[in-house]
């Protein structure tokens, strides 16, 4: 019988943490390979990148539970079963697919920009006909593998203080080549910041700026109208006319409907987009694994 897929792996997943313990998710692996029965020659298969095949399976199977807010992640590398994941077990005893995922909110409003990615990868491997190239299979899977990585990105700066968040912001910005050569940022005073959380000084003598609030909001809460306002009635007490908003959360769309009607430039940035531009950026994350890609060298056959 064959190892079980990604998401086969779901259901025992959720039949170990049943008991209500909140596990390492390298103590995941061996008992859900104990639970399912995996043989030793099993447990010894590995992917091209040199990690065992069930670690790899198991591991994108309970990122998927952690979306779906099956379980839970109360710190990194911890899961526990939720609510919702005791009534998946109970309803779906002998699998779940993604069909039975999509019918959680949580789930469907993670994976949007990456279902498609999920379903190329997770084709059977005789489907040789599939439609896309290889290329496309590759860059699909570097988009889920990003897309997972923004969860946790977003769920590690939620868990952090609020100046931790503020001077993340910053970094990101200085990263992206707003602050001049200089790359100059300056966090204000969480006591007194007016409505400001942080000044990027675009020239050396700090002549052009851009003000930043950073909000580190609940990945669910939405950022309304009102703080908006605020923000905006903050830079025009320091006489400026550019700044960015950023949040772990979301913006209402009051919120951004009063921002499109604005004379002052402000940028809204979404948890979403942030998580993505910090990936893009390299900030807070690093190169786990490079690969090449190969092609006939045209040259050295002439």
């Amino acid at each position: 019988m064959p190892m079980p897929t990604w998401d086969q792996f779901m259901v025992p997943v959720l039949q170990v943490l049943l008991d209500g313990e909140t596990r390492r998710l390298r103590d995941l692996y061996e008992l859900v390979a104990d639970h399912v029965g995996l043989t030793p020659d099993e447990r010894a298969e590995t992917i091209s990148s040199g990690m065992l095949r069930h670690h790899d399976r198991i591991g994108w199977a309970a990122s998927d539970l952690a979306r779906g807010k099956a379980v839970e992640r109360p710190s990194r590398g911890l899961y526990r079963i939720t609510d919702v994941g005791r009534t998946l077990v109970h309803q779906y005893p002998s699998g779940i697919t993604q069909k039975e995922l999509r019918t959680i909110p949580a789930y469907t409003e993670s994976l949007a920009a990456a279902q498609a990615a999920k379903s190329a990868i997770d084709a059977p491997a005789a489907n040789a006909q599939s439609r896309l190239s290889p290329e496309e299979q590759i860059g699909q899977a570097i988009d889920l593998i990003h897309a997972d990585v923004a969860d946790d990105l977003l769920a590690r700066l939620h868990a952090q203080e609020p100046a931790f968040f503020e001077q993340a912001v910053l970094d990101l910005l200085i990263a992206m080549g707003y602050g001049g050569a200089e790359g100059n940022a300056t966090r204000t005073q969480l006591s007194n910041d007016g409505g400001i959380d942080g000044i990027v000084d675009q020239d050396a003598l700090g002549l052009s700026r851009i003000y930043v609030q950073a909000k580190r909001y609940a990945l669910d809460a939405a950022v309304g109208r009102p703080e908006i306002q605020a923000f905006v009635g903050a830079l025009h007490g320091n006489q400026a006319n550019q700044g960015v908003f950023i949040t772990s959360g979301r913006f209402s769309q009051g919120g951004r409907d009063y921002v499109s009607n604005l004379p002052t430039r402000v940028i809204l940035i979404d948890g979403r987009r942030l998580a993505g531009l910090m990936i893009r950026f390299g900030v807070g994350v690093q190169v786990k694994q490079t690969v090449q890609v190969v092609e006939i060298d045209e040259d050295f056959f002439e």
